[in-house]
């Protein structure tokens, strides 16, 4: 078995007008908001499911299923802790998360700074270790539309006893 390994996440919610929208963990001043299941963090739900599947441990909605009440609006930041905890026990740990976002608006470049300690911090990574970056589909497709929000991530994790 090879010390580390690179997983794939991607994630999409539709948007609608009066909801909270998250991305990354931080909430963002917009007036509409992702729908799902739970708080709908179209970012952390990308990078929970590039960890995952680096680890070989299926997927997001796998471990923490739609039809699960419990999870109804919980906060993504929770599922990326308990994301982190299963790979944990499997001894792999976080190394670099690569991360873009396609989003027509708002723009979210102010915030960027606050979703990557939000994410060093829970995956354990380390400063400087989370990247990520925004994208506009040049009024293309529905995320061109306004009408949802797209996200993918890449993640290398490691064993416990190696580093990268």
């Amino acid at each position: 078995m090879f010390p580390y390994r690179i997983g794939l996440g991607f994630d999409v919610h539709k948007l609608a007008p009066g909801l909270p929208f998250f991305l990354g963990g931080v909430k963002i001043n917009h007036h509409s908001g992702a729908v799902g299941h739970s708080d709908a963090d179209v970012l952390l739900h990308a990078i929970c499911d590039a960890l995952l599947g680096a680890a070989g441990l299926r997927d997001i909605g796998y471990h923490f299923p739609d039809t699960d009440a419990s999870l109804k609006g919980i906060d993504s930041k929770i599922l990326l802790d308990r994301t982190v905890n299963l790979l944990e026990e499997k001894g792999w740990k976080t190394g670099n998360i690569d991360c873009t976002i396609a989003l027509q608006a708002p723009k979210i470049s102010p915030y960027i700074p606050e979703m990557q300690a939000c994410i060093e911090k829970i995956t354990k990574s380390g400063l400087g270790s989370v990247s990520v970056k925004a994208t506009t589909t040049e009024e293309l497709g529905f995320t061109g539309r306004k009408e949802g929000v797209a996200a993918w991530a890449v993640a290398i994790i490691f064993k416990e006893e190696t580093s990268i």
